[in-house]
């Protein structure tokens, strides 16, 4: 059988059901961060990836902080990386209409905490892999998989702790299956969040013009950050930088003129801005306004992209398989780990939209289960490095 004999082959036998149980398994393991506990998935896992041939391994930097890794083949041959968090961010159960950890099935859709982000899009690159190995396919490369702990809050323990680490090697390409509407992201924005304190002077609510308000101040600061321009050139896939005030606190009584406010701010970025850069473009927009400030800088993630202006062999290679068009993420991913620091050609492809991640009722389409799922064993089948 030709290379395209066998991915048709491998593509036939995608078990959607299988796919689903395994992403409503997944679900049902509460890993919600914060407080931060990867382990109750570690079982479940553990035993799917020994059942794919792999050899797991844990690490866990830091109690209950586990990831697990499995490389899946013979070792001498490139690695295609499927690296997928399995944490989740938390609920507010009341404004959910289905238990939040059930993984129910409903109208064509799995509904559940990290249905799309992103326990669906692991589930559908298990099963490209079953797939293949249902019909006899042999993939083409080896299969490593990184199933992390801590994306939601930035990775410290888990894609950065094994990039520490030394443990992300022999890897010729790489695909993050977070929610991209089957999309083949290719750039992804950064992120600087920085908190904004404003000083004031306390008056007698009912003669203000003897004090100075700090809440007064800080109104010219979220005017002129909201929305602001930062004069960035409009990336072809990712736009124009955007500045969001999500936060402002302050005073203490309405008969109170405001001794002190603060803003918190989240500030993207794109690919190739430092924080250094990013902490400047900020500081002239805040100094327009005449108010003085301090700033402390609370996160900031990189922006990311694979080189060239668009059509990259590797993202080309995925599209091929099964994905859909090229695109760009607003937000940050493990991603940019791999890009930045390793030069790992890396895209971000999987079930499901951003727009339904996070928030109440999350779901991931299971038609979207099944062409993910096939996509992957296309992938499996015939990447060669």
């Amino acid at each position: 059988m030709t290379s395209v004999d066998l991915a048709a082959a491998a593509r036939a036998a995608v078990d959607t059901r299988r796919c689903v149980d395994l992403t409503a398994a997944m679900i049902q393991c509460d890993t919600r961060n914060p407080p931060g506990d990867e382990s109750p998935i570690l079982p479940l896992l553990t035993d799917v990836l020994r059942g794919l041939g792999g050899r797991p391994e844990v690490f866990e930097p830091a109690p209950g902080r586990v990831s697990l890794l499995a490389r899946v083949g013979t070792g001498d041959r490139p690695g295609l990386l499927v690296n997928g968090h399995v944490d989740v961010v938390p609920v507010v159960a009341e404004d959910w209409t289905v238990p939040p950890f059930g993984g129910v099935r409903r109208d064509g859709r799995l509904y559940g905490r990290g249905a799309c982000d992103m326990k669906g899009g692991i589930a559908a690159a298990i099963e490209g892999l079953r797939a293949c190995q249902d019909v006899g396919v042999p993939p083409a490369c080896d299969v490593l998989f990184h199933l992390v702990a801590d994306e939601e809050t930035g990775g410290r323990w888990g894609t950065e702790a094994l990039l520490h680490a030394g443990l992300i090697s022999g890897v010729a390409g790489a695909i993050v299956p977070e929610p991209s509407e089957l999309g083949v992201c290719v750039a992804e924005r950064g992120a600087l969040l920085a908190e904004i304190t404003v000083a004031g002077r306390a008056a007698h609510g009912s003669d203000p013009a003897r004090g100075h308000s700090a809440i007064a101040d800080a109104a010219r600061l979220v005017s002129g950050l909201h929305l602001a321009d930062f004069g960035d050139p409009a990336h072809r896939l990712l736009g124009t930088p955007t500045c969001n005030v999500g936060v402002i606190s302050g005073g203490t009584a309405p008969n109170i003129v405001a001794s002190a406010c603060a803003l918190r701010v989240d500030r993207r970025t794109l690919p190739g801005q430092t924080r250094e850069q990013a902490v400047l473009a900020l500081r002239e927009v805040l100094d327009r306004t005449g108010v003085v400030y301090e700033l402390e800088v609370l996160t900031f993630v990189e922006g990311s992209e694979l080189p060239g202006a668009g059509g990259h062999p590797f993202a080309e290679f995925v599209r091929a398989c099964g994905g859909g068009p090229e695109r760009g993420l607003y937000l940050a991913t493990d991603a940019r780990f791999l890009r930045n620091q390793l030069d790992i050609p890396t895209v971000v492809y999987g079930p499901g939209s951003m727009t339904v991640a996070h928030t109440a009722d999350e779901y991931v389409p299971i038609p979207d289960l099944t062409s993910a799922a096939r996509t992957f064993a296309t992938a499996f089948a015939t990447f060669t490095g």
